[in-house]
């Protein structure tokens, strides 16, 4: 998968319902489903250490599931991100650039333009044959 492709997966075009898909909504899926089996299988262990008069495990008992709600919670930022980014960027995009900057951008997108130019192979026919 090519950057632009996993930016445009990773950052939708829609309104806040957007939602990450296809392999990384895929990978944060596992991934959650990995760290909440682990959570469960600590805190199944700590509880069993704790019953048994470790008192030092009850702190555990609860730090697990704790935890695993942050996960969860980090699980949907992920797969969510438009929940609270789309206000940062509509106000990222009414910026006004200042006048005495806007020769500079203007001079900035002809340089980036001249670069992508210099990256693409000639399409003449002595390209061909290279």
């Amino acid at each position: 998968m090519s950057d632009g492709e996993k930016a445009r997966a990773v950052e939708p075009q829609g309104g806040p319902s957007a939602r990450l898909s296809g392999r990384p909504a895929l990978k944060a899926h596992a991934t959650l489903a990995a760290g909440l089996a682990l959570c469960v299988a600590a805190f199944w262990f700590e509880i069993g250490r704790a019953l048994g008069g470790n008192s030092l495990s009850w702190a555990y008992v609860f730090e697990w599931p704790l935890l695993g709600a942050f996960a969860v919670y980090m699980w949907w930022k992920v797969i969510h991100p438009d929940a609270e980014g789309s206000k940062i960027r509509d106000k990222k995009a009414r910026t006004k650039i200042s006048p005495e900057f806007e020769g500079m951008l203007a001079a900035w997108q002809d340089h980036q333009e001249e670069l992508v130019k210099s990256r693409e192979p000639e399409a003449g026919p002595e390209a061909e044959h290279q």
